[in-house]
């Protein structure tokens, strides 16, 4: 059974509305989703590259954010309620020094007013390069 609140979720609105702000400067896009995964993707280069020529940690928690912040706003009523970050843990598996990286999220639970998700970072070889964890606070809308 799907998560999503709506039936389908519009990838290119959420790039759109992305454009604007970290997401977009680092060029991240949403590009696929299922009954419960969200998918996107980064590209790697000398925008995201530490002083080592390799992809920076901070952009693979960058994307794993991006990807579970974007999965558990879709799982809730957009007029009543919004999702956060409240937590994150990576851990940095192996190195990438260009191409893309591919980020899925998986909601692992989802409560009343928490979500912790699971964002797995390949390369375009499909091998492991970040694993995260990212705990969601889910606020009214009224709080602001």
């Amino acid at each position: 059974m799907a998560i999503w609140f709506d039936d389908e979720l519009k990838l290119g609105e959420i790039n759109a509305g992305s454009a604007n702000c970290l997401p977009g400067e680092l060029d991240i896009k949403f590009v696929d989703y299922g009954e419960d995964w969200i998918q996107a993707t980064m590209p790697v280069g000398p925008k995201v590259h530490q002083p080592y020529g390799r992809l920076h940690g901070g952009a693979s928690v960058v994307l794993a954010e991006t990807v579970a912040s974007v999965g558990a706003a879709m799982t809730v009523d957009p007029v009543k309620q919004g999702c956060v970050g409240m937590e994150i843990n990576a851990n940095h598996i192996r190195p990438v020094r260009d191409g893309l990286v591919h980020a899925s999220g998986f909601q692992e639970s989802a409560g009343r007013t928490t979500q912790v998700w699971t964002v797995r970072i390949v390369d375009d070889d499909g091998k492991l390069v970040c694993l995260s964890r990212v705990t969601m606070a889910v606020i009214a809308r009224e709080r602001g």
